[in-house]
């Protein structure tokens, strides 16, 4: 689980939580899950796995008649820690610090 806690930490942490308004996390050994609010590109949630190359592969994904359905144009392979917080801003337009 620690690296589930990592990737929240790296995406803001608490005040994370608190501005986008995320909920419902589960992590596993390599990657952390959440629900999302209403965002831009209507995404229900959001996936990031940490790869063997120590980096991250982003998906988002619409929950459609009770099936999670991964939204193709919406991943994002070979993303750098440093680089989660602005591709989630950009990509769902919820703001992650004021």
């Amino acid at each position: 689980m620690t690296v589930a806690k990592t990737i929240l930490e790296q995406l803001g942490g608490n005040r994370f939580v608190v501005m986008t308004g995320s909920y419902n996390f589960l992590g596993t050994e390599n990657s952390l899950s959440f629900k999302l609010r209403r965002n831009k590109i209507n995404a229900s949630g959001m996936k990031i796995t940490l790869t063997p190359a120590d980096t991250y592969t982003v998906e988002f994904y619409q929950i459609r008649k009770m099936e999670a359905v991964w939204m193709a144009d919406q991943k994002c392979e070979d993303v750098y820690c440093d680089m989660l917080e602005e591709l989630f801003e950009r990509v769902t337009g919820l703001y992650t610090h004021f």
